[in-house]
């Protein structure tokens, strides 16, 4: 599986930014995608998962209310629709894939993903 991450950028606070992460190869045994998201001199976090069973959401506290993951299943892409974004979401972002049955408390944990884009550069201006 590769994934090709998208649509980065610089925007003032407040705005809006959608990412998006096309996966091509042996798509079908993903089960799991998500984002990462790691600030320069931090550690990667979790932001956020769409599970393919159920077709469940999730996503970190920090971003829950302004983030919004949703996916194409025939583009075979993940979108991240970042709204209200402040200056502390200023990171690269990173879209990661399993084809793992991850249940929900391991989502968080980026050793559980097997497969990584490159990043895409957020940068939101105060």
């Amino acid at each position: 599986v590769q994934l090709q991450a998208s649509g980065g950028g610089l925007v003032q606070a407040g705005n809006s930014l959608r990412l998006s992460c096309a996966a091509s190869g042996h798509t079908s045994s993903i089960y799991v995608m998500g984002w990462f998201r790691q600030a320069p001199g931090k550690e990667r976090e979790f932001v956020a998962a769409y599970r393919w069973s159920g077709n469940s959401r999730h996503y970190a506290d920090s971003v829950k209310g302004r983030f919004t993951i949703s996916r194409d299943n025939v583009e075979k892409t993940v979108y991240l629709q970042m709204n209200s974004l402040k200056p502390e979401d200023t990171a690269a972002y990173y879209c990661a894939a399993t084809s793992c049955r991850l249940i929900v408390s391991t989502l968080f944990q980026s050793a559980a993903y097997d497969y990584w884009g490159q990043g895409t550069q957020v940068t939101v201006s105060s």
